[in-house]
């Protein structure tokens, strides 16, 4: 069967296959089709972020669903978690991002949630797929008076806002504290400034002025130099980086340093340990996830899982074993006792969080993961075929890991989003893991680019 969806949604290059109008329609027809039940009319929410292409697929999308005789609800601009909040707490029967997350402003992508807030299972996104590649749209198709409605939510962005101040402790007060923010010119560029001055901290704000084409342009969770800097210059106390839908953040200290999703991570879970709130002592990360995250809880005393890469699977694994935390070192994060799905400005509420409830200041609270040295080399690769079956690159693997023992690892794995193999090597030393990646790399460029 033919796919569409990767592991985050639907994603590519607008006006190339898959991310067409065509498809973009064809996908509202069958959200509006499985959402479909006897005497009652489905609403269906959808949301974008800044991408000049996100109009487009926004009319595509709400043409599928009208044209199914289903209700659409258009509220704009809002980053990706903010339409998991909404679709639960309106009880709307699906809620659609049109994003391409970090991506690059001529990418673009759909992101599905049910009317719990939780994105799709791997079934039911086979059910959209199955429905599209049938071709069978027209037959399905209601007759011309049971046509759906477009209407449009003025005020999304403000019950967004009003959620995530709730997730916020009522008896901390942040007042007065200065945070630095970068919104990537994304889906974040009105709501998080917002959140923060209305919680009392003084803040100032990065790349909020997005045109359609700069969201993610040297800047946001991918490019934190510039808030890096402006922490230092400002002497605030955090900063925090967005990507282009707001579902994941990295944090800055007060000293200027990078704090991924790993630090966060442990943060925040010895926080819940200390205050009793850790369900199961347990938390969920991905195989991606730093050595010195493993460290860090061993010291800790906290039980860890993993899970594959991709915020969907880390989910899984915390519902499935009861855990309350979970995360990937490229900053998403997921709080279930706050919502049901990745979310950046409630990670970078925590950990403000923290910084009030230890009255230590962040690089303070960093220093309780000490990161392995790591190197990443992503490379953009023409086929994928699994990696076991490339015996060139399985052999460059296997030399890695017998010079680096039980000193390091080494993680080969193509994105689930992007025509791109990326390698990832710990070990001892800063040259020992740049040699290893980059020799891998080299291997994998030869065979697959």
């Amino acid at each position: 069967m033919n796919k569409l969806f990767g592991t985050d949604g639907i994603r590519g290059i607008a006006n190339q296959y898959p991310m067409t109008t065509e498809i973009a329609s064809n996908v509202g027809r069958a959200i509006a089709y499985l959402s479909k039940k006897e005497g009652h009319t489905p609403r269906i929410l959808i949301g974008r972020d800044t991408r000049l292409s996100g109009d487009m697929f926004e009319s595509a999308i709400i043409s599928g669903i009208c044209s199914m005789g289903v209700n659409a609800i258009s509220v704009g601009v809002i980053p990706t978690p903010g339409i998991a909040f909404l679709t639960h707490d309106m009880r709307a029967d699906a809620g659609i991002v049109i994003s391409a997350s970090h991506n690059p402003s001529q990418d673009n992508g759909i992101k599905i949630f049910n009317n719990e807030g939780f994105k799709l299972s791997d079934a039911k996104e086979n059910e959209i797929e199955e429905l599209i590649f049938a071709d069978n749209m027209r037959r399905l198709h209601p007759s011309p008076k049971e046509l759906g409605k477009l209407s449009r939510m003025d005020d999304a962005a403000g019950r967004y806002v009003d959620f995530l101040k709730s997730t916020f402790p009522q008896k901390l007060n942040p007042e007065g504290m200065k945070i630095i923010l970068d919104c990537s010119n994304g889906a974040t560029y009105r709501v998080a400034p917002a959140v923060f001055m209305e919680l009392g901290c003084e803040v100032k704000t990065l790349f909020d002025q997005p045109d359609g084409k700069n969201i993610n342009l040297k800047c946001g969770s991918q490019h934190t130099d510039a808030l890096a800097a402006e922490v230092l210059r400002q002497k605030a106390d955090a900063g925090f980086a967005f990507d282009g839908d707001g579902d994941r953040v990295i944090a800055v200290d007060d000293k200027g340093n990078i704090l991924t999703g790993d630090r966060m991570l442990a943060i925040c879970s010895a926080i819940l340990k200390k205050e009793g709130q850790l369900k199961n002592n347990l938390v969920i990360r991905t195989v991606m996830s730093n050595l010195g995250l493993t460290v860090a809880f061993q010291k800790l005393g906290i039980d860890s899982v993993f899970a594959p890469v991709g915020d969907r699977f880390v989910l899984e694994e915390m519902l499935a074993r009861g855990a309350v935390i979970g995360g990937e070192d490229s900053g998403h994060l997921i709080f279930l006792k706050h919502h049901t799905t990745g979310d950046g400005l409630i990670t970078a509420l925590q950990i403000l969080a923290a910084l009030k409830k230890e009255g230590r200041p962040l690089s303070e609270l960093a220093r309780i993961m000490s990161v392995f040295p790591q190197m990443l080399i992503n490379i953009d690769v023409k086929r994928k075929p699994e990696i076991e079956t490339v015996p060139e690159i399985m052999a460059a693997i296997k030399k890695a890991e017998k010079a680096l023992g039980d000193k390091g690892r080494v993680l080969v794995r193509y994105s689930g989003t992007q025509n791109m193999c990326r390698v990832m090597v710990e070990g001892p030393t800063k040259k020992e893991t740049e040699t290893h990646c980059r020799r891998i790399a080299d291997v994998v460029e030869k065979i697959l680019a």
